[in-house]
């Protein structure tokens, strides 16, 4: 007679007080007083803030290159990589088009710009907004591309240019798989050395805290609350627009996979509540692919598929990039036709990639793409320059919500999604580490899992 199945044995759950979510929420509700009450001491406490992120960018390029090579040297035919990638980008294609065409859609509707009637010769170009569109005018639509390629595989990672690493990682991986049985000590190496950087990356979580606090404390203290009442229409428009295109549209994608938005949101509400704090989704890059990875998904699917979305896509940026030029146009009275919108949107569907993770991307590409098309005054980007760090927050939220819901759309395609083990870790909130391994060198590699789990 066979013995009866032990229960699941279930990690205990830490209480509220002890879990890094409610630290991180009390930091930013500190960091918001403080700069509000005491303007000088927030502005001064821009370095926690700034450090704090500097050492969170200097492990994204060392944790996306090992994730990519591990992926693809753990998979069991080259072809299953160059399917995975091909559907990313198919996936990553549709989403932009979606967002950037709600975004149209909201701004047409509540027309935010209409009676403001700002005269394009009156707005003088100053500071870092004269900078973003200098660079801007010298970016063509066509940028991105010749940037994929680096002039020196070093220069990648110094500069922290994931699109380039992302390059240079997949040409690795392939190599890699390509050496047959030379390249398995390579990838078991590769292996135990993420799980050494994703420890490393556990304790630099720990100062998530501090680090919200200085960053929100700063943004207040530099900035001041009356500056989201300025514009708060069009503020509250953007934060709006999203939160729709997160509920209804990604909401609407995941309802046909028979999973929760709302649950997923829950499952990644640190992560949330730390790009609020830091403006910054790469600060969470590396916790998040653990975080899929615990839904069970098959590790060269989120290792291929999150690194490339933050470059390829970025959902929030293209809300922002359709709701801010037509907010300028109608600023400006700049009169834009159907045809002259559909233009600017063919456009942005180009600027708005590869800009993940550079400072003033959002104004970069929103420069590049009125130089471009040349109906819309690229000064007018001043009209909403001193809101863009309030706005910087949703773009980065919603960018995340885009690329974890497109993870588990490619697992989907791949007819690879275990929907019931994603539910009952969306329950639960306790990640699965894979369920099995696509290579023997990774079947006990849950080592970054369990590492950032814990923390």
């Amino acid at each position: 007679m066979a013995a009866p199945a032990s229960p699941t044995t279930t990690t205990p759950r830490k209480p509220w007080y002890k879990q890094l979510y409610f630290w991180v929420l009390t930091a930013i509700v500190a960091g918001i007083l403080t700069g509000w009450l005491w303007p000088s001491v927030g502005v001064a406490l821009e370095p926690v803030g700034t450090t704090f992120v500097s050492a969170i960018k200097m492990l994204i390029t060392p944790i996306v290159f090992l994730t990519i090579v591990a992926g693809i040297g753990g998979v069991d035919s080259l072809r299953r990589v160059g399917r995975v990638g091909l559907k990313s980008l198919v996936y990553f294609q549709a989403g932009t088009l979606v967002a950037l065409a709600v975004g149209l859609i909201a701004v047409n509707l509540f027309q935010p710009g209409a009676g403001v009637h700002a005269h394009p010769g009156d707005l003088q170009l100053s500071g870092d907004a004269a900078q973003y569109v200098k660079d801007g005018e010298n970016q063509s639509w066509w940028h991105f591309l010749t940037d994929i390629v680096p002039s020196s595989a070093v220069g990648a990672f110094a500069e922290g240019n994931i699109l380039q690493v992302i390059f240079f990682a997949v040409l690795f991986g392939i190599a890699l798989k390509a050496v047959g049985p030379v390249g398995v000590p390579l990838v078991d190496g590769i292996n135990r050395l993420s799980t050494v950087v994703f420890k490393i990356l556990h304790y630099i979580m720990l100062a998530a805290p501090v680090g919200a606090f200085g960053a929100m404390a700063y943004t207040i203290g530099e900035y001041g609350i009356s500056t989201l009442t300025s514009l708060g229409q069009l503020i509250g428009l953007f934060y709006a627009t999203s939160l729709f295109f997160v509920v209804v549209i990604l909401g609407g994608v995941l309802a046909l996979l028979k999973i929760s938005i709302f649950r997923l949101l829950r499952y990644l509400r640190e992560e949330f509540l730390i790009v609020l704090g830091t403006s910054s989704s790469e600060s969470v890059l590396p916790r998040v692919m653990a975080k899929l990875e615990g839904l069970g998904l098959r590790r060269d699917i989120v290792g291929l598929t999150v690194p490339t979305g933050y470059s390829f896509n970025l959902d929030g940026s293209s809300i922002y990039l359709s709701l801010a030029a037509v907010y300028i146009a109608q600023a400006t009275d700049t009169p834009l036709s159907l045809s002259q919108q559909l233009g600017l949107l063919a456009v942005m569907i180009l600027t708005s990639k590869g800009s993940g993770g550079i400072t003033g991307a959002g104004f970069i590409a929103l420069a590049a793409t009125l130089s471009t098309v040349g109906t819309v005054p690229a000064a007018g980007i001043m009209l909403i320059f001193g809101i863009d760090k309030f706005m910087s927050e949703c773009r980065a939220l919603t960018n995340l919500a885009g690329n974890s819901v497109a993870t588990l759309v490619v697992a989907r395609w791949e007819r690879v999604l275990d929907t019931d083990r994603v539910n009952r870790v969306l329950r639960t909130g306790t990640p699965e580490p894979e369920p099995e391994s696509t290579s023997p060198t990774l079947e006990k590699d849950t080592g970054p899992i369990s590492a950032l789990a814990k923390t």
